[in-house]
């Protein structure tokens, strides 16, 4: 189970963090995700991160930053420096596997979601 938490309405330039709480999934070498997706259009990567590292679409690239806390087994999403454009809702992943999983098909385990909302 996935239970994401921290969207809402930010001004411009603002900033928000988003969590995700993962229960339930045992494996070891797990690569988390976040997606976002405006209704009408396709669900889009925003970041992954796996015990090699990181990535991040270029259009959130040097504004968002992924972390994850292994004890509690949670992933975020710093986003800073918010723009009308990142106003979506944004969805936690997550994956067994040892890479860094860039598309909505390469996941089955999707949370809820949460709303972002950036006024200009």
């Amino acid at each position: 189970q996935l239970v994401e938490s921290g969207g809402g309405l930010v001004q411009a330039g603002g900033s928000l963090r988003l969590n995700c709480v993962a229960s339930g999934f045992e494996h070891i070498f797990k690569c988390m995700a976040w997606f976002r997706q405006v209704r009408g259009k396709e669900r889009e990567f925003v970041a992954a991160i796996n015990q090699e590292g990181a990535d991040y679409s270029d259009s959130v690239k040097s504004r968002f930053t992924i972390s994850r806390d292994y004890a509690k087994d949670t992933v975020s999403l710093q986003m800073d420096n918010l723009k009308p454009e990142d106003t979506a809702a944004y969805y936690c992943a997550v994956r067994s596997g040892t890479s860094l999983y860039k598309f909505p098909g390469d996941y089955w385990n999707w949370g809820q979601g949460t709303q972002v909302t950036v006024s200009s």
